[in-house]
């Protein structure tokens, strides 16, 4: 995709903004995974909590949303974890790694896959899109610059998994992932880092292991 066609913001439920050639860290869930009530209970009290950050228009208000995006994040992961009832279709290693293999599938060519986890009902990754951008690409012709951006990228990660996943679970034709994920930019090494941790350590957090690389569908690429 030309890079003056790409939006670099989209709305669904939640704002996503998308710079070119980001890292991002991306949370997405099965369809349904979550209770509607508690979603709705969680995004309403973010959402209220937003609007009087954003009327202060303030320094210490703009970091306090950021602050407080990270906690509707801890929240939103949390309801994930601990919910019993709702598909845990992922909980199969063969959906698992047909996960997997979406995903690794176009690294190295729309992004560098530094981490992913895949739990019962929800996956985290991290990718790096620079590698789409030439290192010395010329700013002239930014605007005929071939790239693709994570909503679309997703879209094909999302899709292949879910036409592969309901042929073995025989749903064809089912809503299979959820249609938003949860995404973020990278803004600095600092957060890379942390993203990273969070990452590997989700199932040594839910108890499911004690050593994060016990666990066989947690991946980091840059491991010694």
């Amino acid at each position: 995709m030309k890079a003056n066609k790409i939006k670099t913001f989209y709305r669904h439920n939640l704002p996503h903004l998308q710079p070119i050639g980001a890292a991002f860290f991306v949370t997405f869930r099965l369809k349904d995974s979550i209770p509607r009530a508690k979603l709705s209970e969680l995004k309403q009290a973010f959402e209220a909590k937003k609007k009087t950050l954003l009327r202060e228009n303030t320094v210490s208000a703009k970091q306090e949303l950021m602050e407080h995006h990270h906690r509707f994040f801890l929240a939103y992961d949390k309801l994930l974890e601990d919910v019993r009832t709702g598909p845990h279709y992922l909980k199969d290693p063969k959906i698992a790694l047909m996960v997997t293999s979406q995903l690794h599938r176009f690294d190295g060519e729309l992004y560098d896959l530094v981490a992913y986890c895949i739990m019962s009902n929800h996956v985290h990754i991290l990718i790096d899109t620079s590698l789409q951008i030439p290192e010395e690409q010329d700013l002239f012709n930014f605007e005929q610059m071939d790239f693709e951006p994570l909503e679309r990228i997703m879209k094909r990660i999302k899709g292949a998994s879910a036409r592969y996943a309901n042929l073995e679970l025989d749903r064809a034709g089912s809503t299979f992932w959820q249609k938003e994920s949860y995404d973020r930019f990278i803004r600095n090494e600092m957060e890379f880092d942390n993203v990273i941790g969070y990452i590997l350590n989700n199932p040594v957090k839910a108890g499911i292991v004690k050593k994060w690389d016990d666990f066989p569908f947690t991946f980091y690429k840059y491991t010694q």
